[in-house]
């Protein structure tokens, strides 16, 4: 039997499922990764793992998995596993994408609204006893509908954010590394270069990959491009905006507010300089966080676990397959 180990605690039907084929060992701990040394010696008895964004999988780590045919991610992107020197091992990486994308687009949107009409500066400002009065000003934000939005990187996710959009009657720019005329056709949104998008929009979603390329994406040089009522939304990784620039052109009244659900360093810490202000609206890496898509999450990475234990080729597979894969 296959011995497989699972770094987070999952719901039992997912690991009753693995069961069937494997046996099965997992870090219990819901809030709390698993320590190195506990992934470094299961990786070396594993024919498989389900892993989270939360562990970083590097070539160092890899040289006593001798068993390890596959690494299941539970998650879109896998820069947290170093692939290339997977492949060089024969050990399959998949990941689980599509199963989020209408989620991570609710979430995006939920974002871009709540920077924009103030929702949680507004809702604390009322539990901490301030509101004495209306006033005509007080509080106030701005427009969502008849906007400009930009979109940065037109792929599923970027798809599902502009037909929300559509509902707002906003103007939706793009920019993507090719064109998506599917999207222009069918949701008309028009293509335009990076710092028109940025000079232009009212609101930028950046919704692309993290790379090597993409990495400080949005720069002080970007930020300077953006209208001083602008709103950037960031759902994507922290690495693809500098923090630091961010934070200075937030600062300085360079652009509107930010509403961020992803960070350089995550958790992010409690003295970053970004969540000490009131314009920005941080949450905890909860782009995918419904109870439905997790599972669906969870069910792929399950699945794609099986097919390369078994010797199939998982329907996930980010690298080259061993040639001994079916």
């Amino acid at each position: 039997m296959y011995s497989v180990f699972i770094t987070r605690s999952l719901p039992d039907p997912i690991v009753e499922k693995i069961e069937q084929v494997a046996k099965v060992s997992m870090w219990e701990e819901e809030e709390v990764p698993v320590p190195q040394e506990r992934l470094e010696k299961e990786l070396e008895q594993a024919d498989g793992i389900l892993c989270l964004l939360t562990e970083t999988i590097e070539e160092k780590l890899l040289l006593g998995a001798d068993r390890l045919k596959i690494i299941s991610n539970m998650a879109v992107g896998y820069n947290n596993i170093d692939v290339a020197a997977a492949s060089k091992k024969g050990i399959m990486v998949t990941n689980t994408p599509g199963v989020l994308t209408e989620t991570t687009a609710d979430l995006t949107f939920a974002l871009l609204m709540a920077t924009a009409r103030r929702i949680v500066e507004s809702s604390t400002y009322l539990k901490n006893g301030k509101w004495q009065t209306w006033s005509p000003f007080q509080l106030t934000g701005q427009d969502v509908y008849g906007t400009t939005l930009g979109i940065i990187g037109m792929g599923r996710i970027g798809e599902a954010v502009a037909r929300r959009a559509v509902g707002f009657g906003m103007n939706i720019l793009y920019n993507n590394r090719s064109r998506n005329m599917e999207a222009e056709k069918q949701l008309g949104v028009i293509y335009t270069d990076f710092e028109t998008l940025l000079r232009q929009s009212d609101f930028v979603c950046v919704l692309t990959p993290y790379t090597p390329e993409t990495r400080n994406l949005i720069d002080r040089e970007q930020l300077s491009w953006m209208k001083k009522t602008a709103t950037l939304i960031n759902t994507s990784r922290g690495g693809v905006v500098n923090e630091d620039a961010l934070y200075e052109a937030l600062v300085g009244h360079k652009i509107w507010a930010a509403g961020l659900d992803v960070f350089e360093e995550e958790p992010v810490p409690l003295n970053h300089p970004l969540l000490s202000l009131p314009q920005v609206v941080a949450l905890p890496h909860i782009g995918s966080a419904s109870i439905q898509t997790r599972m669906r999450m969870a069910e792929l990475a399950a699945a794609n676990l099986i097919d390369g234990l078994q010797g199939k080729k998982p329907k996930h597979l980010v690298n080259p397959a061993p040639s001994n894969i079916e």
